[in-house]
């Protein structure tokens, strides 16, 4: 299976333009936001849980990168509310389930291969970094081999500097309304920007709070099984 395969193309995916597929197990749908393969796939995907439903355990042999957009979601390791960035590297395994549902933001087989370590990141306590221009607030979440994750938080009318995107650029819109001279992204906003793409991105009076990962689409990651 292809969805938004195509890493040279900009994509952008609105939340109120979702199509909902169910997943391999009761309660578990996705909302597909690039893939390549079946079930075992390089993906990025929204992932929703209904109350009580369950995933049964499985090995992440490309590694798994969740951000917990909205409920608790747990796991052998523990219960992980809404705000939660969690990274579970290649090899490692769990039973992941929720009691009462959730929204997941969910990255798989993204990793490069001796990318190891795992994160565990309550943003909702972590702090808050000054950005590059009054008005913007950066949390990092992970950082390897070139590749960026980060929190970035945008004051009301707060503008950046035209830039380039050598390896990419991907945006979440967690809140309020992003915007840039090709459009406005409202929350649950998905944006695939491809190498060497350029922006002049800016806040009106909502300000915004955006997920972003820069250099990845231009990254090596661990091949997907034969």
């Amino acid at each position: 299976m292809n969805v938004n395969s195509d890493f040279n193309q900009r994509v952008v995916q609105h939340a109120a333009d979702a199509v909902w597929t169910a997943s391999p197990l009761p309660g578990v749908d996705r909302r597909m936001l690039d893939r390549v393969g079946d079930e075992v796939a390089r993906a990025t995907s929204i992932v929703r849980y209904a109350a009580g439903s369950h995933f049964d355990r499985h090995v992440h042999h490309g590694g798994e990168e969740i951000l917990v957009l909205d409920g608790i979601f747990s796991d052998d390791q523990g219960d992980f509310p809404a705000g939660t960035y969690l990274r579970n590297p290649p090899g490692t395994s769990h039973t992941p389930f929720s009691r009462e549902g959730c929204t997941l933001f969910v990255k798989l087989w993204q990793f490069a291969a001796d990318d190891l370590a795992p994160a565990r990141i309550a943003t909702s306590t972590a702090a808050w970094r000054p950005g590059l221009v009054p008005g913007l607030s950066v949390m990092p979440l992970h950082e390897y081999d070139g590749v960026s994750t980060a929190l970035v938080r945008w004051a009301p009318d707060t503008r950046f500097n035209t830039h380039p995107h050598p390896g990419g650029e991907e945006i979440l819109v967690l809140n309020g309304l992003f915007q840039d001279e090709d459009g406005e992204y409202p929350a649950g906003t998905w944006l695939r920007n491809p190498c060497w793409s350029r922006h002049t991105p800016y806040t009106g009076p909502e300000g915004a709070l955006i997920y972003v990962k820069v250099g990845a689409i231009g990254a090596p990651f661990m091949p997907l099984p034969r």
